[in-house]
């Protein structure tokens, strides 16, 4: 039996829903309320529940609650004020290394009954051909020089051995907007930002060194009303086929 809600019944979750996405904006300027640490290990709960390939779940989520290490790492973050306005900042980072704990996510699924022990068999054949570089780097050297030229007679992915950082920017992006999203409906601000240099945040938050910075979100209680958004007509952006 389904667990979903029948069509008519879910209408209201859907407007409820609606109204949430349309209502989020970034929050630029935060009052000085700080927020209990249960409350952003919720919405970080929240945020795991994210789709994730293969279930590797590589997002990794580095939370600056200290006001020295925000004052720290502001110039990292292009000297942007809400660093340090914020009472609490959430790196959202994605680990180069997540596929090597691919059995750690195998047992867990097995021991829950989410998987088959033939899908597991199957996630370890691909998880390593997509992944590994192999020896030497001589895996990577490969699939980035033949794979382009297979591809123009098969459909072939990309593959995450060649194109790590936006395999990893997917799913960190993924959980930052159901974090956002979370915080909305608890009432809190957030902004997304982009405007970093991740060397120097990485080196500042001495985080180990397969943690890429993807996403930096400040997080607080918002000191004035969003702004006004527009959106493009839908009918701009869509294509039905």
């Amino acid at each position: 039996m389904s667990t979903y809600p029948a069509p008519d019944d879910a209408k209201p979750m859907l407007a409820q829903f609606e109204e949430l996405a349309r209502k989020r904006r970034a929050t630029r300027h935060f009052l000085p309320q700080t927020i209990e640490h249960e409350l952003i290990e919720r919405l970080l709960r929240t945020a795991q529940w994210a789709p994730s390939g293969y279930n590797l779940q590589p997002t990794r989520f580095i939370v600056v609650a200290d006001p020295t290490t925000r004052s720290r790492i502001r110039s990292a973050c292009m000297n942007q004020a809400s660093i340090e306005e914020a009472p609490i900042v959430i790196v959202f980072a994605g680990d180069h290394l997540a596929s090597d704990r691919l059995e750690e996510v195998l047992n867990r699924d097995l021991a829950a009954g989410a998987i088959t022990p033939d899908y597991a068999k199957f996630l370890r054949k691909i998880v390593r051909l997509m992944f590994k570089h192999g020896p030497l780097g001589i895996n990577w050297l490969w699939k980035a020089t033949l794979i382009p030229l297979a591809r123009l007679s098969v459909p072939i992915p990309e593959i995450m051995a060649v194109h790590k950082r936006f395999w990893l920017a997917k799913q960190v992006a993924l959980c930052a907007m159901n974090f956002m999203l979370a915080a909305e409906a608890a009432g809190l601000g957030t902004v997304p930002m982009e405007g970093f240099d991740a060397g120097r945040l990485r080196r500042a938050l001495d985080l180990p060194r397969s943690w890429e910075p993807i996403l930096v979100v400040p997080i607080g209680y918002a000191k004035t009303d969003p702004p006004k958004r527009t959106r493009v007509p839908l009918q701009r952006v869509i294509l039905w086929r």
